[in-house]
């Protein structure tokens, strides 16, 4: 006789329906419907009938909404796991030979591309098979999301702080430290020196490239050395930045060493010491999913970082946001 189950059986569909609404964080299931082509009333469908299934309420229902409750905070991780499984279970059986490997990259301004177009050519050397294929994404958010959708294997970029829940999904392995120099123009006070300390910058005022909230490595460097004033602006690229900093003369801003910088007029290059902040470049990916080619990826990363000195890094002389 065949033993009874120790529960009811999951409907991934129903599942999917209750993820995404709770991560549309809004008081009805209209956006979180239209992502799984469905209309409101049948996704609501679906979450009722995972409820009665599972025996609890996920949501709280009132006339201004939906909101989770206890057992569906519980309840978020575990599906998202579950639907990731799933997943994984659909790419092993459809699995090929020719699949790339997608890895999707953030942090444009800084160029991720630079590394990992070194990495994907290491890669293409590599007795076997191991087909990393870049994609690009417009920040970290929009990366983790793909990744926990399955529709990115990796990513690649500055991996900032982690918001609650984030580190129980996500893991990274850095690939390189790159140092940073300091950028300002012609006319700054401290435009003729050979190098600056960190320090040297608090009476100026640090220009984030972009929204500050995307550009936690240089709050967090403005933190450590006391940069007090800070001034921000929209990400129109490198030549718009190099511009308004040649011609604000109490500005300045951080960018990778190795980064080519366009000929502007009336810009300087100077380089941090004592110490050098190292900007982390890392892969990341689902903890619960680690993408088939990972261990071959990372020993191609590994190499890299050997042969170019990607991952030195001396307390005594380097700086690290902790």
């Amino acid at each position: 006789m065949e033993a009874a189950p120790d529960g009811p059986d999951l409907d991934l569909a129903q599942v999917r329906a209750f993820v995404e609404a709770a991560a549309a964080a809004e008081p009805h299931f209209g956006r979180a419907a239209r992502r799984l082509g469905l209309t409101q009333q049948a996704l609501s469908k679906r979450v009722a009938r995972l409820e009665t299934a599972l025996g609890v309420r996920l949501f709280t229902r009132t006339g201004r909404g939906v909101t989770l409750t206890a057992e569906g905070h519980r309840f978020l991780a575990p599906a998202r796991r579950a639907l990731a499984a799933g997943r994984a279970a659909v790419d092993a059986a459809r699995a090929s030979a020719h699949r790339p490997l997608r890895i999707d990259t953030w942090g444009h301004l800084y160029e991720p591309m630079r590394t990992l177009a070194t990495v994907v050519d290491a890669a293409a050397t590599r007795p076997g098979w191991l087909a990393p294929e870049p994609g690009a994404a417009r920040d970290f958010a929009a990366v983790a999301e793909a990744l926990r959708r399955g529709e990115a294997d990796a990513g690649f970029g500055r991996r900032p702080v982690p918001a609650p829940g984030e580190a129980e999904e996500l893991t990274h392995r850095p690939v390189r430290l790159e140092p940073v120099d300091v950028v300002l123009g012609d006319a700054h006070p401290l435009a003729t020196a050979s190098a600056l300390r960190p320090t040297d910058l608090r009476d100026s005022v640090l220009r984030y490239p972009a929204d500050a909230g995307r550009l936690d490595f240089l709050t967090r460097f403005a933190d450590h050395f006391g940069v007090a004033r800070r001034a921000s602006g929209p990400n129109l690229g490198l030549v718009p930045l190099l511009v308004h900093l040649a011609a604000t003369p109490t500005h300045f801003t951080l960018l990778p060493a190795d980064l080519p910088l366009p000929a502007v007029p009336g810009v300087r290059v100077v380089p941090l010491v004592d110490p050098t902040p190292l900007y982390v470049w890392s892969l990341v990916w689902p903890k619960e999913r680690a993408p088939e080619g990972l261990p071959e990826l990372l020993s191609v990363c590994a190499e890299l970082a050997e042969k170019h000195r990607w991952l030195e890094y001396e307390p005594s002389r380097d700086w690290l946001p902790s």
